[in-house]
């Protein structure tokens, strides 16, 4: 599934996946540096929908003060 077909939600999870096999220090590192690269992707795609949603819920609020 490529990220921009995955919600926030899932990409959250897989970040949290990445992040506890880090922190086991059992894989090489190859791989470490992979998942990684992977979750700095993945964070700035988290990173990039909860902008859109802070900017849409402003977005809102303006026109609500109106």
């Amino acid at each position: 599934m490529e990220q921009k077909d995955m919600s926030f939600e899932t990409a959250f999870l897989k970040l949290q996946e990445i992040a506890q096999k880090l922190d086991n220090n059992s894989i090489s590192l190859d791989e470490s540096l992979k998942l990684f690269e992977q979750g700095v992707k993945l964070s700035e795609y988290c990173n990039s929908i909860l902008t859109k949603a802070r900017e849409k819920i402003d977005s809102l609020r303006e026109i609500e003060a109106e």
